[in-house]
């Protein structure tokens, strides 16, 4: 059993973004857990549950832009190596979900009467919430839409600024940059002036959850690359005083405050904070390169498996498993404590076989 779940850790790792990756997806898998625990307590539990996504996003951004800094610094811009750039990330996201995806087609086609395989099509293009509330089905997919089209939209406008506008690529990024994000924030004020956002629910499928809005958190990101790649000096001169202010911003509006998802800071201007924050704790993480013992391991491994996590741990192991499980005779305390070591227990076993036997495999065949 050991050497079934046996990960092997390339040493080129640097720690510190393994650490942020890490409680970015344990952030996602805690707020989903705490759907099986009493309400009393799970309320308790949420003011410790920062937005994980969020924290994805931005981490992403920075990682994607960096890579593609890279590539377009070193290499002649031209459709083909755009094209190689997609390809790579393609072979490194899709394979995964389109497993996930086509199993919960499966799964609802032989158990559910009422599902109808119609309403999926949209999901293998990414278009289900490009500008609409997301559906029911497969519901962590929306973030995944979203980092598709960024993928998609990033070099495209680059290299529209490059030969249409004529800019050179060090213009080109920063124009690209402050473009969507400026057009994102705008966007996400306008349908706030025209729609009533009373609860929860309306900013979460209408604000939080759109590609339309939400594709600035990864040019933050990309920003960051920006800085990182053009200007390392200042990246790193304040590192350890943005780690503290990020810290402060990223914890502090979950316990100063009740939320108001009405008001115009949570519908608009919270994801730019959230970003900001996730932004400012990079410069001093990108510098802890490596670690030790059991709990370098652990964060390593949870960060490593964190995709396989974030696609398998709601729908298929809360929806298909625990939320199925025979388990109505008993207390309800009995019944959440079960359900709560299960979800988790095999959220992580699962996440593990996935990225070891399917994740890594169709990874590294990308490599050849």
């Amino acid at each position: 059993m050991k050497q079934l779940l046996k990960i092997d850790i390339q040493p080129n790792r640097i720690f510190g973004l393994d650490i942020l990756r890490c409680f970015a997806i344990l952030f996602v898998v805690f707020g989903h857990a705490n759907l099986l625990l009493p309400a009393s307590v799970a309320t308790v539990l949420d003011h410790f549950v920062l937005d994980g996504v969020s924290i994805f996003f931005v981490l992403s951004g920075f990682l994607i832009g960096g890579i593609l800094i890279k590539l377009l610094e070193k290499n002649e811009l031209t459709f083909k190596l755009v094209l190689d750039f997609w390809q790579r990330r393609w072979f490194r996201t899709l394979p995964n979900y389109f497993l996930i995806l086509s199993v919960l087609c499966l799964l609802c086609l032989l158990f559910e009467p009422g599902f109808s395989i119609l309403s999926t099509p949209r999901y293998f293009v990414f278009s289900q919430n490009l500008y609409r509330p997301h559906p029911l089905f497969f519901p962590e997919a929306w973030s995944l839409s979203i980092e598709e089209w960024f993928y998609l939209l990033l070099p495209t406008s680059i290299l529209f600024a490059v030969f249409v506008l004529r800019l050179k690529l060090k213009t080109a990024l920063p124009l690209t940059i402050f473009t969507i994000i400026i057009a994102v924030t705008a966007f996400r004020f306008f349908r706030y002036t025209h729609m009533e956002v009373g609860n929860l629910d309306v900013w979460d499928v209408y604000f939080r959850k759109q590609v339309v809005t939400r594709l600035d958190s990864l040019m933050y990101g990309v920003l960051g690359a920006y800085l990182a790649y053009y200007k390392n000096d200042i990246w790193l001169r304040y590192r350890v005083v943005l780690f503290a202010a990020g810290l402060l911003l990223l914890v502090l509006p979950g316990f100063v405050a009740e939320r108001q998802y009405g008001s115009v800071y949570w519908s608009v201007f919270s994801f730019s904070v959230n970003a900001l924050a996730t932004l400012a704790l990079i410069p001093y993480l990108g510098t802890v390169k490596t670690g030790s013992g059991r709990l370098y391991k652990a964060v390593t491994y949870i960060s490593l498996v964190s995709y396989s996590m974030y696609l398998i741990n709601f729908s298929i192991v809360m929806g298909w498993i625990i939320n199925r499980l025979p388990l109505q005779g008993y207390s309800n305390l009995t019944q959440s404590v079960v359900s709560y070591g299960l979800f988790w227990a095999l959220t992580i076993v699962l996440s593990i076989l996935l990225y070891k036997y399917f994740e890594l495999p169709t990874t590294k065949w990308r490599d050849k």
